[in-house]
């Protein structure tokens, strides 16, 4: 059974009574999901709004808990400890991470980013050896797909557009799956959205034709590995 861990980080919801006030990455997660379901009903999902509920940011204390071992853990440290150790375990059970995340700011919302900052964790998500030399840092999980299904303003993000230098949403996200163990790395991108034009509106389409496609090949490749 195919494990599917969905994030979703825009402060929008789906259901608002104004359209346009709609998220879109959001609704194109759930396209995802629920292309997912006529492939293959034999999938396990966990989700969470991270637009809705938000994880803490690391703080002084949250920074010693996780460098002291284990074992000398005090009682206020372990209990410190206790969220990213579930996120971190959802992200372990995980055969495939779907994010869906607006670009706020030409990066990702502060929710996305403190929920990377809970889950990548030295003797959790990577191993520290020194002996590697410069490149000490060693994913300890690997196998996993990650689908960022993003939704920006203006345009040009990919590679080769206007706006490629401007993109620290897809980018920063790549490098930080790394270390989640992420081998195979998928983006599809709605833009325009400040214009509102057809330029948008091929967009959003062409997106759910790219995320349907996908879901396709992804459903197939893991239903067999299975």
């Amino acid at each position: 059974m195919t494990k599917i861990l969905k994030l979703d980080a825009s402060a929008r919801l789906v259901d608002h009574e104004v359209a346009a006030y709609r998220s879109l990455s959001k609704l194109l997660s759930q396209h995802f999901l629920d292309r997912w379901h006529a492939n293959n009903k034999e999938v396990s999902i966990t989700c969470r709004d991270l637009g809705l509920e938000p994880p803490g940011f690391v703080s002084q204390d949250w920074i010693a808990a996780v460098f002291t071992p284990e074992e000398r853990r005090s009682p206020e440290q372990h209990a410190m400890l206790v969220l990213s150790d579930q996120l971190i375990d959802e992200v372990a059970e995980a055969d495939v991470i779907l994010i869906s995340s607006p670009m706020y700011n030409y990066g990702m919302p502060a929710c996305l980013k403190a929920w990377f900052d809970q889950v990548v964790r030295v003797n959790k998500t990577f191993s520290f050896d020194l002996a590697r030399g410069d490149f000490p840092l060693q994913p300890i999980f690997s196998g996993k797909t990650l689908v960022l299904l993003s939704s920006c303003g203006e345009f040009g993000f990919g590679p080769g557009g206007i706006r490629e230098d401007m993109n620290h949403l897809g980018p920063h996200i790549r490098t930080l799956s790394h270390y989640l163990g992420v081998d195979a790395y998928h983006e599809i991108r709605i833009e325009y959205q400040e214009f509102g034009d057809e330029r948008h509106q091929d967009s959003i389409e062409r997106a759910y034709r790219e995320t349907e496609q996908l879901v396709d090949t992804l459903a197939h490749r893991l239903h067999v590995a299975a």
